[in-house]
């Protein structure tokens, strides 16, 4: 059993501290991973630029692929059902449920009301060492764990423990895609997995909305028919999935939903100004305006699947940058280097 580990602890002010972690005991249901590949997502500079809370100092982090390298029995299984072995690769989920309450009982474990979170946890409490940038993680009972397949790499398996995921719940609560023609607001890691589902799935055009050209480009190799710099370009739709977050955006959108359109929203996570919109309308036009936040089990495997299913046709491994060591954390996540969607470290 490895006794300590090594982490980049988040103290607050931008600052990163490359600390030296007690690694604790395993109790039934645990399991131990060494990271491999970690991706920065954008909630974590959200987090360090103060724009969204968190406790302090923590460990952040919840993009991660890892291999098991402890457990605490035989008999800890995966979102499928099986159990899960030594030296497998994984990715887990961000959501940590209690599967007892009310929302957990219904279905919603996402929405539990003592949800805790993969890499937004208090380096002092009892899941401390939850965040992925970090020599290793450890993965509570109850956390829905997922394994990695050989043929998906860690760079493109590592986002599908949020984005994809994410991505995933956005497009099951968004209903058929197929012969709809869908909008997708912001080009981003989430933007751009919506894209390719929305192509997959067989929508009849797919229009990405970004006010960066070089977002707009990338979302053509990703399955959009159209590129637009607003939403108000973008004409009309069926389906409209928003990941920018932005209200003038999604405002724009909203006007442009043909009758029975569907809107999805995934992207409004930090405060931004108020959306209007006519009670009229939505009731003439039939429209249904839905939100996610989080994702449940199911959406964990069917990320990787959908990867797999697509590695032919999405130039996924693009996305991500080449790892940095733990060390340069800070840089990706103060300095924001450039303009991939996903920059990552290998501890």
């Amino acid at each position: 059993m490895i006794d300590q580990t090594v982490a980049a602890v988040w103290r607050g002010d931008g600052e990163i501290a490359m600390e030296p972690i007690t690694v604790p005991q395993l109790s039934a249901g645990d399991v131990l991973v060494r990271v491999r590949l970690a991706t920065v997502c954008g909630s974590d500079r959200h987090t360090v630029s103060g724009r969204r809370d968190q406790p302090c100092p923590s460990i952040l982090g919840h993009e991660t692929v890892g291999e098991i390298v402890a457990l605490s029995n035989d008999d800890v299984r995966d979102v499928d059902g099986r159990a899960l072995q030594l030296g497998q690769r994984v990715i887990w989920s961000v959501t940590l449920p209690c599967g007892t309450c009310d929302r957990c009982q219904a279905g919603v474990s996402a929405k539990c009301r003592t949800v805790r979170k993969a890499g937004h946890q208090a380096l002092d409490s009892d899941w401390g060492l939850s965040g992925g940038y970090a020599q290793h993680v450890l993965l509570p009972a109850g956390l829905a764990i997922a394994v990695v397949d050989d043929d998906l790499s860690d760079a493109v398996a590592a986002p599908a423990a949020c984005a994809t995921s994410t991505v995933m719940a956005v497009t099951e609560r968004a209903g058929a895609l197929a012969g709809r023609r869908v909008v997708v607001i912001g080009a981003g890691m989430l933007g751009l997995g919506a894209i390719a589902a929305a192509a997959a799935a067989g929508a009849s055009s797919v229009t990405a909305v970004d006010p960066a050209p070089e977002r707009r480009h990338l979302a053509r190799q990703f399955g959009a028919t159209h590129v637009a710099a607003s939403a108000r370009e973008a004409g009309t739709s069926d389906v409209l999935l928003e990941f920018s977050g932005a209200s003038s955006a999604l405002q724009d959108g909203l006007s442009e939903l043909d009758v029975q359109g569907v809107a999805v929203l995934a992207g409004a996570v930090a405060a931004d100004a108020p959306v209007a919109f006519n009670p009229e309308r939505v009731v003439r036009r039939q429209l249904s305006i839905l939100g996610v936040h989080n994702y449940e089990p199911r959406h964990l495997g069917a990320a990787l699947r959908f990867l797999r299913d697509t590695a032919d046709r999405f130039p996924w491994s693009a996305l991500v940058a080449e790892p940095r060591p733990l060390d340069d954390l800070v840089h990706l996540l103060v300095d924001q280097p450039g303009a991939r969607p996903r920059y990552s470290i290998a501890p």
